[in-house]
């Protein structure tokens, strides 16, 4: 189980800067088996697409690639990056910044 959700805004901690170190976007889908995350606006990819029914003109495609959930770190409402924990409040499981001990849901 992966702490990051979809929806959450990640920045970008490792890899290169033209792939988007030190960017911010959102978490657009996550695939669990690899341990990926598509992020909005980040680590942009050309595609060469053929024509074809939904895209009639075809062409070069600007696209997200995903990139590895441990380079990616939940950034809170101040705009901080920090690590996420879980705790029980209420009988409910849920999530918490670890720096500032607020819970996200």
């Amino acid at each position: 189980m992966t702490k990051i959700k979809v929806g959450d805004t990640v920045r970008v901690i490792a890899g290169d800067t033209e792939k988007g170190k030190g960017q911010e976007g959102k978490v657009l889908k996550i695939d669990h088996e690899k341990g990926r995350v598509l992020v909005e606006g980040i680590n942009k990819v050309t595609k060469h697409m053929k024509p074809s029914a939904t895209n009639q003109t075809g062409g070069i495609v600007e696209k997200e690639a995903p990139i590895d959930i441990s380079n990616v770190m939940y950034v809170d409402k101040k705009g901080n990056p920090t690590r996420i924990g879980f705790k029980v409040v209420d009988g409910k499981k849920v999530r918490f910044a670890k720096s500032t001990g607020d819970v996200i849901d």
